[in-house]
């Protein structure tokens, strides 16, 4: 089998490298591309030469603009990555008859009541970045192609910068930290994305695969448990205090603030809750708690 895999050096895209390489050949770009194939998202006819040159039974995308703040003021580039690039892959992977795999966000939704949202129920993104998204869902969708779309939240790895990041340096920096109580949602780790994306793509390919009993559509994964930034916050310095890194604003020393006190250019919805009932029961799967994998998280980076 031979996979396209575009983003790879994204915090997805990192662990999709290694989380795929049991699954056959993967060819794996990022926006430089490599050997006169493209992995620039911007590069619409780019992608798809090079989806017609590798011919892959399985396109994974872990590239998207993911600056929420800045996709306010460039929304025909957050287009163009997040929506018109998606399209072309799916346009691609339907004439090729193959598997398309994508990530999107619970931003596709407004963030209203504290239930966990499903899959069914109506987006009402409140930024471009969710906008964007939610048309990329929508073009893939309606493309025909076979496809697996992966709504998450609150990404983190311990490759690159992170919440958790941030927290421990300014803990170290300031005697109190400030932080968000009223966003709920899960801290989900891009190793779990990865692991399940390469366990999916086996349950839905031949010899296991039953195309015609997994339906394309779109599965919300996120680990399980739910927790506020300020809550997450304060299980990151809990953690790293046990570990012994000196801080000097320990768990005590974060006061819970609302949304308002941090103003900025893209709104963020309050309620990240997903549920991941469909993921779960359509592919086998149990999801760990978010409290296991950021203390792997932190065991890794302290």
């Amino acid at each position: 089998m031979k996979i396209l895999l575009l983003g790879k050096n994204g915090q997805v895209g990192w662990e999709l490298q290694r989380a795929l390489s049991v699954l056959g050949e993967v060819v794996a770009l990022d926006r430089r591309g490599a050997e006169g194939l493209c992995g620039d998202l911007s590069d619409l006819r780019g992608l798809a030469q090079t989806v017609r040159r590798v011919q892959p039974q399985v396109i994974v995308n872990a590239a998207a603009h993911t600056a929420v703040d800045k996709a306010e003021s460039e929304p025909e580039m957050a287009r163009t990555l997040n929506a018109l690039a998606p399209g072309v892959l799916a346009r691609e992977a339907q004439q090729l008859g193959a598997w398309l795999v994508h990530y999107s966000t619970d931003y596709v939704f407004d963030g209203a009541g504290t239930r966990q949202w499903v899959e069914t129920d109506v987006p009402a993104p409140l930024n471009v970045y969710g906008r964007t998204k939610l048309e990329g869902e929508q073009l893939i969708q309606t493309s025909g192609c076979k496809h697996m779309i992966f709504r998450t939240s609150w990404v983190y790895a311990a490759r690159g910068g992170n919440f958790a990041k941030t927290m421990l340096r300014l803990a170290q920096e300031r005697d109190r930290l400030s932080v968000i109580d009223d966003q709920i949602g899960a801290p989900t780790g891009a190793d779990l994305l990865a692991d399940v994306a390469a366990h999916a793509i086996r349950h839905v390919l031949p010899p296991l695969g039953h195309n015609n009993l997994t339906p394309s559509g779109i599965y919300h994964l996120a680990a399980g448990g739910e927790t506020s930034w300020y809550n997450y916050a304060r299980f990151v310095l809990q953690t790293a205090s046990q570990a012994g890194m000196a801080l000097k604003a320990g768990p005590a020393a974060v006061n819970a603030v609302p949304t308002s006190s941090f103003p900025t250019p893209a709104q963020r919805p309050l309620n990240s809750r997903l549920d991941t009932g469909k993921l779960r029961s359509t592919f086998g799967l149990s999801l760990p708690d978010w409290q296991q994998g950021v203390a792997r998280m932190l065991a890794e980076i302290l």
